[in-house]
């Protein structure tokens, strides 16, 4: 028998088991799962029948293969109660051995269909310079540290993926899907979410450093639904997406100006926290977002800069509809130069918050700092102040439309006969499966998203 015959043959041996033990009510052997892989070569698709598969040690697959589930519902991969790893060394130092698959410099690997989950594992997937990854139609389900833990990756790609409960049980907090140093990759179609009941706290997209990344049409219901801080980036993308939680992107200084391109470009999102924007960051766009806080809710600032290193710029802010802006709309404690603030709308319709809906460092340069063309309307029990501090007042404040602004006389707001408000209507759509229609103010289920 040749060799590749014989490869074969144990293949559908193991599996053949795999499907007695189903059959028959009794639980799969993990060692059948473990010598399929095993046995296969690269380039192989190990075909995984209903069924539930414990592991006691990590899965390594080999470049090019592709291990693939009857369906998230259907085919479980689980930790064997046995494999419990120490929890020392997290944050600053990884453990491989502590996830269910390992991937180190194994390209081309595509993971699809299945449920995974380990109560006492840092998390489920560990890659480390493998390119070409493709995990897709997965349930991360109960772990540790973080879901997915990448390192080094290029042209990764995770979609339609459902992570509960991934991570959030040791002192410093993991991701759902944590990755550092990514290039050319793209995040869609996942769903993050955390079990009311349980007292923890994981991020939902959490990394540092990345080049031309997109992140759409996710639904993230943590609190922090991205977290990238304290890393340089460029290129990156987050757009369609529901996020209930912030998006904490704070870089010293703001990190680098960039030409012709920016470090985030973040448009087409519903975004639902108050605090929704944690900086600084230079050479970023917000466009095109629906900002829509509950007045219940309403303790944050829309952008927030806790740092008092100085931070170049720019950001452009523009095309946005923010209802209820809490706190205030723009705030920072350091310097924050080329802050252009235009063609937005503002509502605050309700809420006890009294104050300015800008407060710019003193030192800041306002030649840089421009609110133009904007509709702000105050419809709350009272009026607001534009600004917080008078040093804010040197600003350029120009063709705004200003309803029961309390400092409206302070400005000249020349008219200047451009556009205000929106230069054309908001209609998009956010969220897995593009499930929610955002018309304006208004957000509407379009469809039944997976569930």
């Amino acid at each position: 028998m040749t060799r590749s015959l014989l490869r074969l043959a144990t293949l559908l041996l193991a599996l053949a088991a795999l499907l007695l033990a189903i059959a028959f009510g009794r639980p799969a052997n993990p060692i059948d799962l473990a010598e399929a892989v095993a046995n296969g070569s690269p380039g192989d698709t190990i075909s995984l029948p209903p069924g539930t598969y414990e592991l006691s040690a990590p899965l390594e697959l080999k470049r090019d293969m592709a291990l693939v589930g009857a369906g998230p519902g259907a085919t479980v991969i689980q930790a064997a109660p046995g494999w419990t790893p120490d929890l020392a060394g997290l944050p600053q130092q990884e453990n491989p051995q502590a996830y269910l698959l390992k991937l180190i410099k194994t390209n081309n690997v595509r993971i699809a269909n299945l449920t995974l989950s380990g109560p006492a594992l840092h998390g489920a997937i560990y890659a480390d310079n493998a390119n070409g990854v493709e995990l897709s139609n997965l349930r991360i389900k109960d772990f540790q540290w973080s879901g997915v833990r990448t390192f080094r990756m290029n042209r990764l790609k995770v979609h339609d993926c459902q992570f509960i409960d991934a991570g959030g049980e040791v002192e410093w907090t993991g991701g759902a899907l944590f990755t550092s140093y990514t290039r050319n990759s793209e995040f869609w179609n996942n769903r993050i979410q955390k079990s009311d009941h349980l007292d923890r706290n994981f991020y939902g997209f959490k990394g540092q450093g990345g080049e031309s990344n997109r992140f759409h049409h996710n639904d993230v219901q943590v609190n922090f639904s991205f977290e990238f801080p304290f890393e340089n980036e460029t290129g990156i993308e987050i757009d369609h997406n529901r996020f209930d939680g912030v998006i904490s992107i704070p870089k010293f200084g703001g990190g680098p100006v960039l030409r012709n391109k920016t470090s985030y470009h973040i448009h087409h999102n519903w975004l639902r926290r108050s605090y929704a924007l944690e900086w600084a960051r230079n050479s970023a766009e917000i466009d095109h977002n629906l900002f829509d806080f509950d007045p219940s809710q309403n303790n944050g600032n829309l952008i927030s800069n806790f740092s008092d290193e100085p931070a170049a710029g720019p950001t452009n802010f523009h095309n946005n509809l923010i209802k209820n802006p809490g706190r205030g709309i723009f705030w920072t404690d350091g310097v924050y130069n080329r802050f252009r603030f235009y063609n937005n709308v503002v509502k605050a319709e309700g809420g006890e918050q009294t104050q300015g809906l800008f407060g710019f460092n003193p030192n800041t340069n306002f030649d840089t700092i421009v609110i133009r063309d904007n509709i702000f309307e105050i419809t709350g029990p009272t009026p607001r102040p534009l600004m917080r501090n008078d040093a804010s007042y040197r600003a350029t404040v120009q063709n705004n439309t200003l309803t029961n602004v309390a400092d409206a006389e302070r400005f000249a707001n020349r008219a200047t006969g451009a556009t205000r408000g929106l230069i054309e209507p908001l209609r998009f759509t956010v969220g897995v499966d593009d499930a929610y229609q955002v018309e304006g103010w208004t957000v509407q289920p379009v469809g039944t998203a997976r569930s």
